[in-house]
């Protein structure tokens, strides 16, 4: 099954007001252009769930300068000022969760699961408006999955069906968001045919990818 597609298809399967995950840490490892055809849409009152808000200019610190985004959740965004700027002044809303906490919520729903348990964040702030769980007299805060629409990621090589192969920290968040989302697109450094890549190679399997985007060189 040949899943790859033009890019302005792939941008007319999100809507404003879509819960969108990205990829990447500080933009390596982010599905640059399809970033930048969002922007061109001027796709509305998003909300984006990513380990960071990368910079004003870069990844989906871009999304964020021009005002598309409603909401943000993410482990740090102290590298964004801007996004910083639109939190303090109540434009943009900003939802932080601890880092591991934040791939583990991904992973759950990926993985059909109702939830983790974790101490991190027990005795916080993090804590407010959470379950807590004793076990073996120890507590535990639950965190619930996170899911969305799109999830939109990046490979260094992936083949017509969707299989995955990343090259080194471009992996960053990518791979553990292919199964939480409703639809997923992948933005490729280089589209292969199918069969040309080595089976050993493949980190995130095609059956997790609903389209492939010809990304070229980033």
């Amino acid at each position: 099954m040949n899943k790859v597609v033009d890019i302005n298809k792939a941008i007319e399967l999100i809507p404003d007001g879509a819960t969108i995950m990205f990829g990447g840490f500080m933009g390596n490892g982010s599905a640059h252009k399809i970033i930048d055809a969002l922007v061109e849409k001027n796709v509305q009152e998003i909300t984006v769930i990513c380990n960071d808000a990368g910079f004003p200019d870069y990844g989906v610190g871009k999304l964020v300068s021009n005002k598309q985004v409603k909401k943000v959740i993410a482990s740090h965004i102290g590298l964004n000022k801007e996004l910083g700027r639109q939190m303090s002044e109540g434009i943009t809303e900003v939802e932080l969760i601890p880092q591991g906490t934040l791939v583990e919520q991904i992973r759950s729903h990926g993985y059909g699961l109702g939830g983790f348990l974790t101490k991190t964040g027990v005795g916080t702030l993090v804590e407010e408006g959470k379950e807590k769980i004793k076990v073996d007299g120890i507590t535990y805060l639950l965190e619930k999955p996170l899911k969305a629409d799109v999830a939109i990621l990046f490979g260094a090589l992936v083949d017509r069906q969707g299989n995955i192969s990343y090259k080194g920290s471009e992996n960053n968040f990518n791979h553990v968001m292919a199964s939480a989302a409703e639809v997923t697109i992948v933005e490729a450094r280089e589209v292969v045919e199918i069969g040309e890549m080595d089976p050993n190679a493949v980190v995130t399997p095609g059956v997790f990818v609903n389209y492939v985007v010809e990304g070229g060189a980033s």
